[in-house]
């Protein structure tokens, strides 16, 4: 069974973050889902990815084309973690994780704006139903300027 871990963006967006969390699931061998709400922010997000330094490029795609199953990183709106068989999965803007996934997967990551007081909420809601289901979590913040996690749950 896997964890979910919840990324409380406080002190940088999730374009500086995202990329970093990416390079460190690319690292662990995981193919990622980034799920998304909304697909002007997907298509946002596959801009600033295709962007970023060489040194660090992360190769992906938008789900809905021929290659998305040979994507190791594929952005979509779609709940389908098989589409490009994701080991990790990241939500983003709100976007719905279960916990069948969770338990189905390495990880899963929930991405919010803790300047957001509606993301806020929405990611407290998501940490109580997972863990209520009995998902292992963790709970990292960056307040400090660096990541420390600062709250786990144990799985059931």
């Amino acid at each position: 069974m896997g964890a979910v871990y919840f990324y409380h963006l406080t002190r940088h967006p999730l374009e500086v973050t995202l990329p970093q969390i990416l390079g460190k699931a690319r690292g662990a061998g995981w193919r990622v889902l980034v799920r998304g709400v909304e697909d002007a922010r997907l298509d946002w997000l596959d801009e600033k990815l295709w962007l970023g330094p060489d040194e660090s490029f992360l190769p992906h795609g938008r789900a809905g084309g021929p290659h998305d199953a040979r994507q190791p990183i594929l952005l979509s709106r779609d709940t389908n973690t098989t589409a490009n068989n994701a080991q990790c999965l990241m939500a983003i803007d709100g976007a719905e994780v279960s916990a069948e996934e969770v338990g189905a997967l390495e990880r899963a990551c929930v991405l919010f704006d803790g300047n957001d007081e509606t993301a806020l909420n929405h990611a407290r809601g998501q940490w109580k139903a997972l863990t209520e289901a009995g998902c292992a979590a963790q709970y990292w913040s960056e307040a400090s300027g660096r990541w420390e996690k600062k709250h786990e749950a144990e799985a059931d």
